[in-house]
């Protein structure tokens, strides 16, 4: 199956000593014919292993005669394309592939066969799988040094002989589009399959395997053609009678004719790469630490604690490669100045390099190799002082690529034992399967908490009189993203709305329902609507959405002047208020049904008096009921919480009424607002503008009387013109009843005026020397501290506020003393 008309394979390593490449051994397909291959080649000569010896690239040969010519390099390549092109069956070919042990060059695998008309791609990608499989063996008989160079004997060369294994090789192939694998004797034995019962499926082939490995083996069997060069894994399988088996799949994926990736796998035994207990029960510690890491730093600080100190690294950096970057997610020691090249910049306490700048890194990736070297002093700036006695990089494969790179480094002479390096291997597919599940895991954290901010308030408004905090945690089980929500809306300059809900699940659906709700409830708030009607017209929105989802919600408007509120609930739990000498009490609120149950439901209101120094909560289900946790003694729980703090800080309240949800089963929505009374009493005037030619005359004169009533003659004329523009406005541009507010608070006079219009005044954008309107808002503007427009009940508000200059201590005291 792997090599059309394959007759005779041999193993050729360097003899130093003769500058010569000395036969180690051969297989035959018929032993009793003798061996066919030279003893040896000169390293110098011209000949097609001696060429792969020198060059380290694979060189293929087709010539009447193989065995021993010394052929040259270019003449075998060309003679190669013409029996390519002519597709001849007669004739013999030859392959050369060198062995490598890292950088160090071990020496030869040759293979010779007769009939050309093979498969050229699939025998060439085999022929390297095996070659690397064959080295792999060499090194762990000993014939690979850490450092490099070849030492130790090598099994004599004999026909038919086992000394490297050479027979003991299985080879399949899997096609993805269908999933079918082909597998010849070899490789079936050593999955512990009968040949005669192998079905050809992925299945059959991932049941052998133990269930901790079969995710690393189910990311190989569904390959891309993209993946590039060749990978590594290693799995255990589970033999007849119980007894596991270590086996090492050395595979590349190839794009057939018409460009579906096909698999090609060269499997062997690796229970040998095993013999000592501690390493395996190293990988063992470490998939246990993975498989509980949940994010891409817990799998950062799992691969530090497992392989640092039981390897004796004195370095090791875990990188995600992310677009051509590789980001560093977790390094031991944390010192950034060893890095050169590495500079921070996604991530301000990690640092990140392009692979333009580390190209042994590219080099690695590219290959999804592990590469080991006695040294890294002579590479390049980013990496040479990582490990001046040893260096090694695991390449991270996960889900068809490579994920990011592992590092490890040695600062004194650290050797490469085989055992090592199949630790390092098997090492790399666990890291990278775990990363790429903490990605994941990340991603759709970051998804949910965007989400879930986008559609909460940023910030709340500073209030007069009172503070208000919030707080939302998610839940710890499930999508954490959900449907509870609070919000604080500024409804005037003298009263607020407290809103905070839940809508039904955990769920984007749930969270996007939420923000439509949410915006709902504050554009009804914000028109003027009173509490029961803004609940209503909620309720008909959510019946109108299409949903089968329901929410319930608790609205409290509230009134900072007078410490008057009015609570309407749906559904929701009730209110808590502390009051100021520390009693807590539920608010015994009417309540209607959840929004989005029936469509004409009826809202009542509920009168509530809150005196200065008290504290209103309003929280969702989440904080107070859990399995475990009856709603009854969780609203007592608050109470007494609430009783015990301090309520002069709020946002310690928070955090004491939160830590009494210790496992949270739903998301959690706290508000509470601490009302402080106002300093100041407001004063306020107002007065209904007659449609009459000399309205604005009126509306002048009745501001004159207010402001000399309040002993007031600061800015006079500046009030007097903000009124005549306004109310000037209002008598032109609209119909219905016009009305006059003036407020005097502290430093501030705002001035409103209130029509039945709801389209607002816009200002000219300019206005040249011969136009007779549109100055009045320009001059509203200049001479007014801030100015704006709001709906109200179905029209508008236009209002301007006019700052003060302060006054004299004595003039303070005389208005004081009128006033009182």
């Amino acid at each position: 199956m792997v090599f059309a008309g394959a007759t005779a394979a041999a193993v050729y390593v360097p003899d130093e000593q003769a500058d010569r490449l000395r036969l180690s051994e051969a297989v035959e397909e018929n032993p009793e014919d003798g061996v066919r291959f030279p003893v040896s080649f000169a390293l110098s000569g011209r000949s097609a292993v001696a060429e792969a010896f020198r060059t380290r690239h694979p060189v293929w040969h087709a010539s009447a005669e193989t065995g021993g010519a010394e052929v040259a390099g270019p003449r075998a390549a060309a003679s190669g394309a013409a029996a390519d092109a002519t597709g001849e069956d007669g004739g013999e070919w030859l392959e050369a592939v060198p062995l490598t042990c890292g950088e160090t060059l071990l020496g030869c695998l040759v293979v010779k066969g007769a009939g050309l008309n093979g498969v050229e791609a699939e025998r060439r990608g085999f022929l390297e799988l095996y070659a690397d499989q064959v080295a792999a063996r060499m090194e762990s008989e000993g014939a690979c040094a850490a450092g490099g160079g070849v030492s130790g004997p090598v099994p004599a060369a004999r026909s038919g002989g086992s000394g490297l294994g050479l027979g003991d090789l299985g080879s399949l192939t899997l096609s993805p589009a269908n999933g079918r694998i082909e597998a010849d004797r070899q490789a079936l034995d050593l999955l512990g399959l009968a040949e005669e019962d192998f079905d050809g499926r992925v299945e059959t082939v991932l049941a052998q395997t133990v269930p901790e490995d079969a995710p690393a083996l189910m990311s190989v069997l569904e390959p891309s053609a993209g993946w590039p060069g060749g990978h590594d894994l290693e799995f255990r399988i589970r033999r007849p009678g119980g007894v596991l088996r270590w086996l090492r799949l050395r595979f590349q994926v190839l794009a057939d004719q018409g460009g579906r990736p096909r698999l090609l796998g060269v499997i062997a035994e690796a229970s040998y790469l095993r013999s000592a207990g501690d390493q395996v029960s190293r990988l063992q510690r470490l998939s246990i630490a993975l498989a509980a890491s949940m994010t891409v730093g817990d799998v950062s600080r799992a691969v530090v604690t497992a392989l640092r100190d039981p390897l004796g690294a004195d370095c090791v950096v875990l990188a995600e490669l992310h677009a051509g970057r590789l980001v560093v997610t977790g390094m031991e020691p944390q010192e950034l100045a060893v890095w050169g090249t590495w500079r921070s910049q996604w991530y301000s306490e990690w640092p990140d390099a392009s692979l333009g700048d580390l190209p042994t890194l590219e080099s690695v990736l590219r290959q999804g190799r592990t590469r080991l070297w006695p040294s890294s002093i002579g590479l390049e700036p980013g990496l040479a002082a990582t490990g001046p006695g040893g260096f090694a990089a695991l390449p991270l494969p996960a889900e068809g690529r490579v994920a990011g790179v592992c590092l490890l480094g040695w600062d004194r002479p650290h050797e490469f034992g085989a055992e090592e390096r199949a630790l390092l291997t098997a090492a790399a597919g666990l890291i990278g399967q775990a990363l790429a599940r903490a990605r994941a895991r990340d991603a759709e954290h970051e998804f949910t908490a965007t989400l879930q901010r986008s559609l909460l308030p940023r910030t709340l408004p500073v209030l007069p009189g009172c503070t208000a905090v919030a707080r939302y945690l998610p839940a710890t089980t499930g999508l954490a993203v959900g449907g509870d929500w609070y919000d604080v809306i500024p409804v005037s300059d003298r009263s607020v709305a407290l809103v905070i809900g839940d809508v039904q699940g955990h769920s984007v659906e749930a969270a996007a329902i939420m923000g439509q709700i949410r915006t709902a409830i504050r554009a009804y708030a914000v028109e003027g609507h009173p509490p029961d009607v803004v609940m209503s017209h909620a309720n008909r929105l959510l019946i109108g959405l299409d949903t089968e989802a329901f929410a319930t919600c608790c609205y409290v408007a509230f009134d900072v002047e007078e410490g008057e509120a009015w609570v309407v609930r749906a559904g929701h739990p009730q209110p808590v208020v502390r009051s100021p000498d520390g009693c807590v009490l539920e608010v015994e609120a009417e309540g209607g049904p959840p929004l989005g149950v029936i469509a004409e439901a009826d809202f009542p209101m509920t009168a509530l008096g809150v005196a200065p120094g008290a504290v209103v909560a309003l929280f969702t289900d989440g904080l107070v009921e859990s399995s475990k946790l009856p709603l009854e003694d969780g609203v007592r729980r608050v109470c007494r919480t609430l009783a015990a703090a301090d309520p002069g800080g709020a946002d310690r309240t928070a955090d004491e009424l939160l830590g009494t949800a210790e496992w949270r089963e739903d998301d959690v929505a706290l508000l509470l607002l601490r009302y402080d009374g106002l300093p100041i009493q407001p004063r306020r005037a107002s007065w209904s503008v007659w449609r009459l030619p000399d309205a604005v005359m009126h509306a002048r004169r009745f501001t004159a009387r207010v402001l000399r009533s309040w002993n007031e003659t600061r800015e006079a004329d500046t009030v007097l013109l903000v009124v005549s523009e306004l109310v000037t406005n209002a008598m032109t541009h609209t119909r219905g009843e016009a009305h006059l507010h003036l407020t005097l608070a502290g430093e501030r006079l705002r001035v409103a005026v209130s029509d039945s219009s709801p389209r607002a005044p816009v200002k000219p954008a300019s206005i040249d020397w011969m136009a007779t309107g549109g100055r009045g808002i320009l001059l509203v503007e200049a001479v007014c501290a801030a100015w704006g427009s709001v709906p109200l009940s179905g029209g508008k508000q236009v209002w301007g506020e006019i700052e003060l200059p302060p006054e004299p201590a004595a003039a303070g005291a005389r208005r004081e003393a009128a006033r009182s």
